[in-house]
């Protein structure tokens, strides 16, 4: 999660940003757990918050913010990750030696149980496992679904709550 609008964006409207030159593999996943950087100050270098994926699809980044149509990536595909609400841990999982952290596949359990980022790390027949599951379900994801209801809200009022200025 770069920024905190960002987060509010997430919570918010209900999706994530993704760059597609530089998304994982699948993207087709349960969950996602969203590691807060430098940016978030003191509430940096943890996960502090997860939320359930409920589909996906690909689109620009100028459709995704389109109080940015004239960034320089505004013509690139992004994935829109749809999300259910965002769901705060009961104890954030905190960084040990890690600052930066881009994606990383995990369970559940893993999640869990974690006390350090490094506790996500699944080795050895596990690993093989987990990645064999997740190509047959990319394999299996044709198309986009998504129980969320459309958002009629005009961009004026989504840009004031996200403490967006100009237009």
């Amino acid at each position: 999660m770069p920024t905190m609008r960002d987060m509010e964006i997430a919570r918010l409207l209900g999706w994530y940003r993704i760059p597609l030159r530089t998304a994982p593999k699948v993207v087709a996943v349960d969950y996602l757990a969203f590691y807060q950087p430098s940016a978030f100050a003191e509430r940096g270098g943890q996960i502090e918050f997860i939320a359930q994926v409920r589909g996906h699809e690909l689109t620009t980044r100028g459709e995704l913010l389109r109080d940015e149509k004239d960034h320089p990536r505004a013509k690139e595909e992004y994935y829109k990750i749809q999300l259910g609400g965002l769901e705060k841990l009961q104890e954030p999982i905190k960084t040990d030696k890690w600052k930066r952290l881009t994606f990383l596949y995990s369970t559940g359990e893993y999640l869990h149980n974690a006390k350090t980022l490094n506790d996500l790390v699944i080795d050895g027949e596990e690993r093989l496992l987990l990645w064999k599951n997740l190509r047959e379900r990319a394999e299996n994801e044709q198309l986009y679904k998504t129980d969320l209801p459309e958002t009629d809200i005009p961009p004026e009022i989504l840009m004031a709550l996200l403490g967006i200025k100009g237009f």
